[in-house]
């Protein structure tokens, strides 16, 4: 199954994995959990991703199994992974990048080098040669709002087509999540999928990067 707002990658009795388009929010009537619910009738949403980035997300069938999933997720039992592109070079190649996320002006948040409440995201980045532009492998450990947005932005590396937090128009925002893996009731899942829209995520100097 599959629409303009997502795709449709796995069903079982206790939960669905939709892969969001850009530009769908979470709730609102034209939003990807009440699409979901005139589909699938009764659906629970687990975690969410902002407006503007794709990928990934899980959707439980019932509030039992969304406890328990969203007990992996708090409990970092699910593995993460992001794709994101910038124009401009990282301070460092790879690494962690770790502080307190603090809301500022018009919604846009900071990153503070205080540990209260820490946002933990490790990454590396790879540069590519036809493009110029850099691929970034996200592995985000918290799950904050704007987290990635904030922590690539923070290493002079702000995402490509994020009109909030860069200066470098596209035809999207080159956010994506693109793996989610974790084990629930003993058996394990591992799903995969890479961005369908946005002229460079679908370039093969990339596709050869991540293949």
């Amino acid at each position: 199954m599959s629409s303009n707002t997502f795709n449709l990658l796995y069903e079982n009795l206790d939960f669905i994995v939709v892969s969001k388009s850009c530009e769908v929010t979470f709730e609102g009537v034209e939003g990807i959990l009440a699409i979901l619910r005139r589909e699938f009738r009764e659906v629970y949403g687990i975690h969410r991703l902002d407006k503007a980035t794709s990928g990934l997300m899980i959707f439980a069938k019932n509030k039992e199994v969304q406890r328990q999933i969203s007990e992996l997720f708090a409990s970092r039992k699910v593995e993460k992974t992001y794709l994101a592109l910038s124009k401009h070079r990282p301070k460092k190649k790879m690494g962690t990048i770790k502080g307190d996320l603090v809301k500022g002006r018009g919604g846009s948040f900071e990153l503070k080098r205080s540990l209260k409440r820490p946002s933990i995201t490790k990454f590396e980045s790879i540069f590519l040669e036809k493009t110029k532009l850099r691929l970034f492998k996200l592995y985000p450990l918290t799950g904050q709002t704007h987290q990635l947005r904030v922590h690539l932005k923070s290493i002079g590396s702000p995402i490509l087509g994020d009109t909030r937090y860069s200066k470098d128009p596209a035809d999207r925002m080159y956010l994506a999540c693109v793996r989610l893996k974790f084990n629930y009731q003993n058996k394990n899942y591992d799903f995969h999928h890479f961005p369908e829209t946005g002229d460079f995520f679908r370039s093969d100097e990339i596709l050869r990067q991540i293949g």
